[in-house]
């Protein structure tokens, strides 16, 4: 994606980056066979030279500076508020006059705040008060699987729409909320409907697993009290009640195993129906 000059008509391949292009180095002057092999194989044109890469002309010589580079700019093309808010070239120039290099322990958010940049991630300004009132008006209940749920999600993602409006809120699960986070909310909608048995099944899991968990908790208040007022550890009567609750733990622990794989299995079918979306809107691939 960095090699491609944008907004051309005819798609053209440099053999530098777009960081070196600002930097005003000349794509002619360069070999890159890699990016060539890519251009002529996607018939594209190709600026650069027929040469190999010169490492000792690289402006990040230092191979692990480099690779923190490299994953600084990757956290910056993953991310859809940094592009929304900071566009690559104001981002390359603050790179070019900075003696700066990536701080792998610091976020993403931390290292641009060390260039002298800012973005802002707290799109999300709902209160305390709405939430609420999201909560109540859909009675704790996943709108889009109907497992419990308190998470308020936005129906078009913040971080596109920046709508915090009531219009825009919706109750979901943590594992909804999680799986749909960027994603269109018609695109979501429609990819649930395709689904309504896994959902069903879900609710039936997590609605049998609630007084399973709470019965074993109460056991173990229970043989813990009981416990305590005998004085001892070992007893027939104690004994008798850990084996029961071990039979009982083993039940929730086999239910449960079936209820997250598909939890997952349902969670791909997302994840897949995402990608494809994705894939379907560019029609490009490099």
């Amino acid at each position: 994606m960095h090699f491609k000059v944008q907004g051309l008509i005819n798609p053209k391949l440099t053999s530098i980056c777009d960081l070196c292009r600002q930097r005003g180095l000349v794509p002619e002057d360069y070999g890159n066979p890699v990016v060539k092999i890519f251009a002529e194989n996607l018939l594209f044109a190709f600026a650069g030279n027929n040469e190999d890469v010169d490492s000792d002309r690289f402006l990040i010589p230092d191979t692990k500076k480099r690779r923190a580079y490299e994953g600084f700019l990757q956290d910056y093309d993953g991310n859809v508020l940094a592009k929304q808010q900071l566009p690559r070239e104001k981002l390359n120039q603050a790179l070019l006059d900075k003696d700066f290099v990536p701080d792998a322990n610091l976020t993403f958010a931390e290292n641009l705040s060390e260039l002298g940049l800012e973005v802002d991630f707290q799109l999300n300004t709902v209160d305390y008060i709405d939430r609420e009132r999201i909560r109540a008006k859909y009675k704790y209940r996943c709108q889009y699987c109907g497992r419990r749920g308190r998470s308020v999600d936005h129906k078009d993602p913040v971080s596109l729409s920046n709508d915090n409006s009531l219009d825009n809120l919706i109750l979901s699960c943590s594992e909804c909320n999680r799986i749909k986070s960027n994603m269109p909310y018609e695109l979501f909608v429609k990819l649930n409907e395709q689904i309504p048995d896994i959902n069903q099944k879900l609710v039936k899991y997590e609605d049998a697993l609630a007084p399973l968990k709470k019965e074993f908790q109460e056991r173990r208040k229970l043989l813990s009290a009981k416990m305590h007022l005998k004085g001892v550890v070992n007893d027939p009567e104690l004994n008798a009640m850990r084996k029961s609750n071990k039979r009982l733990q083993d039940a929730i622990d086999s239910l449960e195993s079936d209820y997250h794989a598909l939890a997952l299995a349902r969670e791909d079918h997302f994840k897949n129906g995402w990608k494809l979306y994705l894939a379907g809107q560019d029609s490009d691939i490099i």
